[in-house]
């Protein structure tokens, strides 16, 4: 699992403040040998000490774990899970020491390893194209059918000296088409292979729009100004933020809002129960669309239409490499606005500190989703108004990661699933319920899960539901600021506290009931 930074930058802060581990421990209150083993990062700390550390030698909390570091802790437990690199018995502890005396050779090992995967995968990507897809096996038969016919032709003419002028122009009358036809095959295959979509890359569209959401904390300036500019427009449509929204698009963007039955999308797709004609303007709402999803969806639109500068500027984010990400990036920061938009930064930071993070209350307050209040809560990092800082995780029912934005030292599945035993698995469960665990990790690092369904309702009797669960997830040393906190025991050993691992693949954890598969990374030999 990823071990967290803290310990090594614990140590390179006190030298250069020219601090001695003896009085750092003195003033922390804690013996020299403690504070060694946590410089070490062979001792997780939270509470207390750590306040006093980090106001000791002037340490923001969550910069001692940096973002960058951290994704750098996870592609290398990605790589050691390679099949290729199981028997190596490499050793996923010494992952933050390496980072932190190796950077630079950490960052080369990572750059070959992604171009190794990236050409392991086009090679898959074409393996499949060449066993799958129609035009290539029937080029391919082609190629064999001329071939064939060549090296008949060529025998014939070769084992034959006295054949008659007639058949002997023939024949090469036979090479000469052949090898024509062979070539025009040859060199549309050729043309085919050299076309873009034929390779394809490790780092997805979705997953380098996730790499500037995490780069920037989910916290965009810009767009919170965006935001808080259309919110004044919005406004002045009236109090009530449905209709509001409705008659804003139609007096300022001459969008009209409809509805039609679910019976009735005449082939068209409605993804999130609604869709946009640009050509005719109209939004179309399916009926059974709740009415959290018509208020967000109608702002994403108005977000669109009304803040495109500010969104198409945030896409040219040097991260975003292709027009397919800086597409999906711009929709991602059109939600982005949208949420701003419906949730007012100080307003529902002041809501959420008001009622200890109760997500069930904020929910009815602005008559929004679950998803949306979790979403909105992570992105509550302004510099001097921050909110908890939060993880976020979204899976389906088969337990898949759908969505996540991670907290550094805590490891989220970027792809996959995580640990059975975490509470985004356990609401599946209990629908409809909150569901809250205390979890410790093999590192002895603790977090407050904090996990939910969200389902989207069947349109008819004949549709099922679809569920989904999201979890939040904080540090230990936050979780006395929320509700779900109460009644828990955050500090001391007690059998409420959940034993987890990040997953099967990387957890130590060999005496769990619970683990479906052998370790990859530090098992012990056999």
């Amino acid at each position: 699992m990823a071990r967290q930074l803290t310990g090594y930058r614990i140590r390179e802060r006190r030298r250069q403040l020219g601090l001695t581990q003896a009085g750092v421990a003195k003033s922390v209150g804690i013996s020299p040998s403690y504070l060694n083993l946590i410089e070490a990062n062979k001792r997780a700390i939270a509470g207390s000490i750590l306040r006093r550390i980090t106001e000791l030698l002037d340490l923001d909390p969550e910069t001692l774990t940096g973002r960058t570091e951290q994704r750098m802790v996870d592609d290398l437990e990605e790589l050691a899970a390679e099949p290729m690199l199981r028997d190596l018995g490499l050793d996923q502890t010494s992952t933050g020491e390496l980072i932190g005396r190796h950077p630079t050779w950490v960052n080369a090992l990572l750059t070959c390893w992604r171009a190794y995967r990236d050409q392991a995968q086009t090679a898959s990507a074409l393996s499949d194209r060449l066993n799958q897809d129609p035009a290539l096996a029937d080029a391919v038969h082609q190629i064999l059918t001329h071939v064939t016919a060549v090296r008949s032709a060529s025998e014939i003419l070769d084992a034959n000296d006295d054949l008659e002028p007639d058949r002997r122009r023939r024949f090469h009358h036979i090479l000469s088409t052949e090898s024509a036809q062979l070539s025009d095959v040859v060199q549309a295959l050729a043309a085919f292979f050299d076309k873009p979509h034929t390779r394809t890359r490790s780092v997805t569209a979705a997953e380098e729009v996730d790499d500037v959401i995490i780069e920037r904390g989910n916290h965009f300036p810009a767009l919170e100004q965006a935001a808080d500019d259309l919110a004044r427009q919005v406004r002045g449509h009236g109090d009530v933020p449905l209709s509001a929204l409705a008659d804003y698009l139609k007096q300022s963007h001459q969008v009209t809002v409809s509805s039609r039955a679910p019976t009735n999308t005449g082939g068209v797709r409605f993804r999130n129960l609604c869709t946009y004609d640009s050509d005719t303007r109209t939004l179309v709402f399916l009926d059974h669309a709740s009415i959290p999803t018509r208020q967000f969806q109608m702002a994403r639109l108005a977000a669109e239409l009304g803040a495109r500068d500010a969104i198409e500027a945030e896409t040219e984010d040097p991260l975003l490499t292709s027009p397919s990400s800086q597409a999906q990036a711009f929709r991602a920061f059109a939600s982005y606005v949208a949420s701003a938009l419906i949730l007012p930064y100080e307003r529902f930071r002041a809501d959420a500190i008001e009622v200890r993070y109760d997500i069930e209350v904020l929910r009815q307050r602005y008559n929004a989703s679950f998803e949306q209040i979790a979403h909105r809560l992570v992105a509550l990092r302004r510099p001097g108004q921050e909110g908890i800082p939060f993880g976020f995780l979204r899976a389906n029912p088969a337990g898949f990661t759908t969505k996540r934005f991670p907290l550094p030292g805590l490891p989220l599945p970027r792809h996959g699933h995580g640990c059975p035993l975490w509470a985004i698995y356990g609401a599946f469960q209990t629908p409809g319920r909150v569901l809250r665990h205390v979890v410790q990790f093999p590192d002895n690092a603790r977090y407050l899960f904090v996990a939910g369904t969200v389902v989207k309702q069947p349109a008819t009797f004949h549709e099922p539901s679809v569920p989904y669960a999201v979890m939040l997830a904080c540090d230990v040393i936050h979780a006395d600021q929320t509700v779900y906190a109460d009644g828990l025991d955050l500090n001391g050993p007690s059998p409420a506290i959940v034993p987890v691992g990040p997953s099967c693949r990387l957890c130590p954890r060999l005496d769990c009931l619970y683990r479906a598969e052998e370790p990859i990374v530090g098992r012990p030999a056999a």
